[in-house]
């Protein structure tokens, strides 16, 4: 089922993001942690992939592998820098043919290792340009990924804007938001949105803030900022890495109420592939 039909039909529930695994243990743990969460009965679950299409082929992999737990909806995420048309084609194909009906699609980072990346040479200069390449298969729901703080390549909320609005004139029917930790952002993001005339749906994309440390380099490669006073509070309990998360899930827990009681009832979360910390923040919620 594409997920705009269920985002019509559930109007509160959540969705959960996995990575790939990289050895056999991990597509085990991958399947035991995906049956745990699958209790929450989530709208969908997502399946990424590396910068590049790196990890294409485990991803593939993967979501075949989850398509063998039934009664769940799976979203596969496609990357398209450095990728050609013929690689594309031939990914979308076997998608479809497998019964998968929504697509993520993303441009990908560009090499950190290359200082004069040639975005004139790709097959896909911008997520916009896989998503048109998608949209005229017309079988696929297309997700896209929006930012609360704007894109790290943007100089400014309101260029952020106008690539946003290109994505989505070019077909995608819904997106998710990068991670976040001031719901301030998100609601300016969808003000921002309505004013221009978006109206597709955009779900927050939630990461627990358990481990300061670990977020702070995700953040450093996207425009992601912790608030000041909550990382001054985490900063009490480094070296106690079981206070630090309890602390996180307590943050995390509020951070989603105040979403709710804003009405926002629809929550994707990034689980890292562990369900133990996300239970316990749908216990809460």
């Amino acid at each position: 089922m594409k997920i705009t039909t269920i985002l019509k039909q559930r109007n509160r529930g959540v969705s959960f993001e996995f990575f790939p695994p990289k050895s056999e243990a991990g597509k085990k743990s991958l399947v035991t942690t995906v049956r745990s969460l699958k209790e929450s009965n989530p709208l969908y679950i997502s399946m990424t992939c590396g910068a590049r299409g790196t990890t294409q082929e485990r991803t593939k992999e993967a979501v075949y592998t989850l398509l063998q737990e039934k009664e769940l909806e799976i979203m596969a995420h496609l990357t398209c820098i450095g990728a050609r048309k013929s690689s594309i084609e031939s990914i979308l194909n076997e998608y479809k043919e497998k019964g998968i009906e929504n697509i993520m699609a993303l441009r990908g980072d560009v090499p950190q290792d290359v200082s004069d990346f040639d975005f004139s040479a790709q097959d896909f200069r911008y997520a916009r340009d896989l998503v048109t390449f998608i949209k005229k298969y017309g079988h696929f729901c297309i997700g896209v990924a929006v930012y609360p703080e704007g894109h790290i390549e943007m100089s400014s909320l309101e260029e952020d804007l106008e690539y946003t609005k290109q994505k989505i004139d070019a077909g995608a029917d819904f997106a998710v938001t990068q991670m976040f930790f001031d719901n301030s952002h998100y609601y300016a993001l969808l003000d921002r949105m309505k004013k221009k005339g978006i109206t597709i749906p955009v779900l927050p994309g939630i990461l627990p803030l358990t481990d300061v440390a670990k977020v702070k380099q995700f953040a450093s490669v996207c425009r992601t900022t912790i608030p000041q006073n909550i990382e001054e509070e985490m900063a009490r309990f480094s070296g106690k890495p079981l206070e630090m998360e309890k602390m996180g899930i307590e943050f995390t827990i509020r951070q989603c109420q105040d979403l709710i009681k804003k009405g926002v009832e629809q929550i994707h979360f990034f689980t890292l592939n562990k369900s133990k910390t996300i239970k316990a923040i749908l216990d809460a919620i």
